[in-house]
Order: C-alpha cells, then structure tokens, then sequence
C-alpha cells in the first residue's frame, strides 16, 4: 500500500485545487449561487431530476402510478444539470435549501407542497395516492425498514465506493477496499433477503424495490461504476434475480431514461412532460 505523508491541518481549509470529476460544483456553504427561475409545465406535479439513481426512483414511481391508472400522478420532469450548476440557482433553492435532487413540487394542493430528499419523495406519493405501501401495520413498517436502510446504506456504496473507484483523481487502495467490502457486505445482506421473498418488503412490489432497484439493481446489473467484475456482482444470485425481473417492468423502462441527457440516440429522455415524450425510444 502506498505510503500517504499528508496530515490533516489543526483547522481546514478549501484545497487550492481539486481536480475530482465534482469538483467544480463542490463548495463547503449552501445557498445560491445565482438567480434563476425553475421552468413550470401544465401538470399538477413539477419534478427537477437528473436520471442518477436518485432520480430514477421518483420517475419510476410516477410511472408505476401512472401505469396503475392514477391520473393524478402526471408529471413534467425538467433536467437539472448539477455539473453545471443548476441546483445552486435560487429557484432551485427555494424548493430544496440542500441544493440535491431530486426535488417536486405538487400544485395539486393549496397551497403548493414541496418534497425532497429522493426517499422522502417515494413516501409522499404512496401516502398521498395510496399505491405500493401497504396499508397493514406489519407491511408498511417492513417496507419503511428497507427504505431507510436505502437511504442510509447507498451514500456507502455510491459517495464511497463509486467516488473511489471511479471518479477520485487518485486511486486510494485503503479507501476502495473500505468501501468496496461494505458495499459487498450490503449486497450480501440483500442477496440473503431475496432468497426467502420475492421482493424486498414481501410478497408485493412496493416503494422499497423502487429505492434500492437504482443502486443496488444497477450495479448488478452492470450499469454503475463499471465495477460488476470488481465487485464479483453476478455471486449474488437472488438479487441478480430481483433486478432482471424489475428491470423486465414497463414503467422502470420508461423511468429509468427520464432525465438522462446522454447515451445511444434514442435511449434517453432529458425532460418529460407526456406520456408521448416516449414514442420511437428504445425501451
């Protein structure tokens, strides 16, 4: 292991040159940075996203409830393109002070609500149009269970792992194999789960399959990180299983490219106001 001489000063300071692949959008104070107006569609619930897999799961939950017959779910999503900036501007701001996405606004109510925090999200559309949380006490507890875990479990695999092992300007062996054994040791914990369930919460698809699907599903999958063989990914036999069948769902094809800016022409979708935004992609 190579020997790093670098010790932390008694008070930090901003380094005079990060050369990270987020470096220029990284900064220790919040707020914006400046003055824009977050753009507005016709639909009742406006979603600022990227098609991260944070991102994904609101879209993939907007399009199951669409595909579940509520009308009422009906979206704009409008690309935030955080290496640019976006979500510093003060409309951004306004509707998430953490400057993160994704981020939605119902105008459906009166007054207008605003939800983020990715998880938070989920919650609030299953709570408010009544589809995959169940209702029963045992269930739903379950379910939340699990997308917590999501929530504090993912900035391990992603902010750690993914960071090191493919974006940080110097390859740190200590910190990639930190990471990459808690990452393996989550995917174990799932893998370990699937064997006894169909889906993550139980016998029905829910919230929780829809939070962990993006992270979890895309490394085994091979989609994240460009680290399935690293990661010895296709071992975990009954999330691999889990993650083929959900990626198989009509409404995850859709959602899954919402927000995307970037791939094969016709394999991405940077904003979507209808349903017809879809037509002649490849799903």
């Amino acid at each position: 292991m190579t020997v790093n001489t670098w010790q932390p000063p008694k008070v930090w300071a901003p380094p005079a040159k990060d050369s990270g692949t987020w470096s220029a959008i990284n900064r220790p104070v919040s707020g914006a940075t400046h003055e824009a107006t977050l753009p507005c569609g016709k639909n009742p619930i406006q979603l600022y996203s990227l098609g991260t897999p944070n991102g994904q799961k609101v879209t993939i939950m907007l399009e199951e409830l669409l595909a579940a017959g509520v009308a009422d779910a009906e979206y704009d999503a409008h690309l935030i393109r955080i290496g640019e900036g976006d979500q510093f501007s003060s409309g951004f701001v306004a509707l998430n002070p953490n400057s993160k996405i994704p981020a939605l606004l119902d105008r459906s109510e009166d007054p207008s609500v605003r939800v983020f925090e990715s998880g938070a999200i989920l919650l609030y559309l299953a709570e408010k149009f009544g589809h995959f949380l169940a209702k029963d006490l045992a269930t739903r507890t379950e379910t939340l269970n699990w997308l917590f875990w999501l929530q504090g479990s993912a900035p391990f695999a992603g902010g750690g792992f993914g960071h090191f092992y493919a974006y940080a300007p110097v390859k740190l062996e200590y910190a990639v194999n930190r990471y990459a054994m808690e990452t393996k040791r989550q995917l174990d914990v799932l893998d370990k789960l699937l064997a006894t369930r169909e889906f993550i919460a139980g016998a029905d698809y829910s919230i929780a399959d829809m939070a962990i699907w993006p992270w979890y599903g895309g490394l085994v999958l091979g989609r994240l990180y460009d680290a399935a063989t690293f990661l010895d990914v296709a071992s975990y036999t009954h999330v691999v299983r889990w993650a083929k069948a959900i990626d198989a769902r009509p409404a995850v094809k859709r959602g899954r490219i919402v927000n995307k800016s970037n791939g094969e022409p016709g394999t991405f979708l940077p904003e979507r106001h209808s349903a017809a935004d879809f037509d002649g992609l490849t799903l």
